[in-house]
Formats: C-alpha cells, sequence, structure tokens
C-alpha cells in the first residue's frame, strides 16, 4: 500500500484507541515488571525489559513510573500473571492473535471469547491461526533518522532481513533470534530506537471489503482496550478510503 505500512497501523493503534491514557502507562508498566521480574533488572542485560522500556519511553511514560515498575519486580510484592496467546477468527475468516497477560485465566478467557463473538467471529484453540504469521524481530525508527536507501543498507548490513520506508518512518524485519544483534548495531547508528520487540507478521495479508474492515477494527480496538492484553494481531489488509476514514 502506497505511503503507509498495514501492519503498522493495524499493530500500532493502541495510542488511539486506548483515551485514558493511565490505561496505556499500565499496561506498559505490567510488562516491564514482569521482564524484570523473569530477568535481570538491568536493562543492558535483559533484552526484553530493554524493549519494554523503549515502548514505554515512545508513550512519553514518565522515568520515575518506569523506574518504579522495575523496582516492583524486586521488592517481592509484584503480582504473579501468566502470559498466554489467544487465537482465533475475526469477521470474514480473517485470523487474530492476542497476547495477554492475566492474574485470572479464567475471567479473561471468558471476555476475549465474549469480544469474538459479539463480532462475528470465534476464538479458536492455540495453533489454529499462529501458522499463517511468522514470529519475528521488529524495530522501529522515525523519519528523520536516515533516508529510505542509508537505512535499508545500514539494516541489512546489520543482519535485518526486510525494511519497510514510509514518510511515517522505517520499520526493520529480522529473524527472532538476531533481534538484539540487529537493533544494537542500528543504534550504534541512528540512535535508539522508538520500538524494538518479538512480533506476529501476517505471512499474506488477506485484503477484505470495508463493511468487514470496519468490524474488524472494532473488534480489535476492543481486545486492546481490555486491560489485561497486550498486543493483537490481524492477517487482514485495509483499503486506502477505509484507512484514510479511520485516521481523519
Amino acid at each position: 500500500m502506497a505511503g503507509h505500512s498495514q501492519f503498522k497501523n493495524i499493530m500500532h493503534r493502541k495510542g488511539k484507541v486506548d483515551a485514558v491514557r493511565s490505561k496505556v502507562f499500565s499496561k506498559l508498566a505490567r510488562e516491564i515488571t514482569v521482564a524484570a521480574k523473569m530477568g535481570m533488572p538491568d536493562p543492558n542485560m535483559n533484552p526484553r525489559l530493554r524493549a519494554a522500556i523503549l515502548a514505554a519511553r515512545a508513550e512519553n511514560m514518565p522515568k520515575d513510573n518506569i523506574q518504579r515498575a522495575i523496582n516492583k519486580a524486586s521488592g517481592g510484592d509484584a503480582e504473579n500473571y501468566d502470559e498466554i496467546r489467544y487465537e482465533g477468527y475475526g469477521p470474514g475468516g480473517a485470523a487474530i492473535i492476542v497476547e495477554a497477560m492475566t492474574d485470572n485465566r479464567n475471567r479473561t478467557a471468558s471476555d476475549i471469547r465474549s469480544y469474538f463473538t459479539k463480532s462475528g467471529g470465534n476464538l479458536a484453540e492455540t495453533g489454529a491461526v499462529s501458522f499463517m504469521f511468522d514470529r519475528v524481530g521488529y524495530i522501529e525508527f522515525g523519519p528523520d533518522v536516515a533516508d529510505a536507501d542509508a537505512m535499508l543498507e545500514a539494516a541489512i548490513d546489520a543482519g535485518a532481513d526486510d525494511v519497510v520506508s514510509s514518510e511515517n518512518g522505517h520499520e526493520i524485519y529480522c529473524d527472532q533470534g538476531s533481534l538484539n544483534e540487529v537493533t544494537k548495531a542500528l543504534e550504534d547508528k541512528f540512535g535508539e530506537p522508538k520500538a524494538s520487540k518479538l512480533v506476529w507478521k501476517p505471512q499474506t495479508p488477506v485484503a477484505v471489503d470495508d463493511e468487514t474492515g470496519e468490524k474488524l477494527m472494532k473488534l480489535m480496538e476492543s481486545l486492546e482496550e481490555h486491560d489485561d492484553v497486550q498486543s493483537v494481531y490481524g492477517n487482514f489488509e485495509l483499503s486506502d478510503a477505509l484507512m484514510q476514514k479511520m485516521a481523519e
């Protein structure tokens, strides 16, 4: 699609749909705490924690909030969260993956199932749709750090597999096992990225009509707004007209 990335649009709608900023910070803090609890509290020694901090900075989360979330992990009073992946089909049969962190599996599963059902879709077994996605490393830079040719050359030299550049910025994809190495090489050249994390990238995006697209985005927004949901991915592609309409 000219001028923008479908994948980024679907993956990064959180800033628009989460009208209450405290909800965004709460989800970011949860990821930081879990990441710090699972590994070292030092982001230089803990890639997942570093990715969580980058995401928090991208949302302008205050430094004190970030440090408080890290400290909570070592304080012994952090809640125990289970990480769960839900997979299902939305309107039009589009494949959707939901990543959540919850302290109550039954509550979260019931809520997620109800969202799918109300949209005309259905929740499926784990593994039902993930085979249609690739688990890859994702790195994002703003548009001002380099032009498309320079970013492509640097990314390939760093070991990346693909680069998508537009007026909105640069998206770099790499093998999940080399995410930290590629991120460090690009950071040394261009500075700190806006994001560096593992994502589910659809292998073959499926175009949907505008009516189905609106229903799908409504489902995606409902899922993203749930307190336990961290990330949502879909394998559908929207028309330029609908993308423009949503951006207004």
